[in-house]
């Protein structure tokens, strides 16, 4: 792996469902994670963690969430 490259990972408990349903939010986060990962700044690491909801989500709430929460997570903190 190069440093350079930004990585996400995905945890996605058994409240989420079955083997089945958690590999398939764990495959739309992917995809949708793919494209906003070039916005990260290099080296960095991303962990998204799938609530059971996630499970019962359309794609658009998916993506739609998870740029909301990387928008937040940007914002600088008050101190």
């Amino acid at each position: 792996m190069r440093a350079s490259t930004a990585r996400a990972g995905f945890v996605v408990s058994k409240a989420v469902g079955n083997a089945v349903v958690r590999n398939k939010v764990r495959r739309r986060l992917r995809h949708l994670v793919r494209p906003l990962l070039i916005d990260l700044p290099g080296g960095s690491s991303l962990v998204v963690r799938a609530l059971p909801k996630a499970a019962e989500a359309s794609f658009e709430t998916l993506g739609g969430d998870l740029e909301a929460a990387l928008a937040a997570a940007r914002k600088p903190r008050r101190q």
